[in-house]
């Protein structure tokens, strides 16, 4: 692969600490969520911020095959639910996201042809796939 961008963040005290970019743009505390035994707080979480990359990086994919396939998605929206468990297998934690498309204005049967394509073009979606479960919903 060639490389064409490297975000690089630092993360200091784990899910309790917190993170900067190596550009200084993104600069943030972490919390964990109560739900995990932590003590909950005002900051984020990875697993918001692994929502919110995925997210993006679907929501433009998408963009990118209804575009080639001539159809006007710029009414789409995109939302990320990344839940984290346990894993029974070692006793360790495992992630699952679902993701929730709406593409008003377009045709079902298209609009689902269209998620699953940006579900094949996504370079977050490649890199889960087989990994974790990801469930793909059309919403009205």
């Amino acid at each position: 692969m060639k490389t064409l961008y490297t975000a690089t963040v630092t993360v200091k005290g784990g899910r309790t600490g917190s993170l900067e970019s190596s550009d200084g743009v993104l600069k943030l505390d972490l919390s964990m969520p109560e739900s995990m035994g932590g003590q909950g707080g005002s900051g984020t979480n990875p697993e918001q911020l692994f929502a919110a990359g995925y997210g993006a990086c679907f929501a433009s994919a998408l963009a990118n095959v209804a575009e080639k396939a001539g159809v006007n998605a710029e009414n789409a929206e995109v939302t990320h639910h990344v839940g984290i468990g346990k894993d029974e297998s070692d006793g360790g934690f495992k992630l699952a996201v679902e993701i929730d498309v709406k593409l008003p204005g377009v045709e079902r049967s298209q609009a689902q042809d269209l998620l699953h394509k940006a579900h094949d073009f996504c370079p977050y979606s490649k890199a889960t796939r087989g990994n974790i479960e990801v469930k793909l919903n059309l919403v009205e």
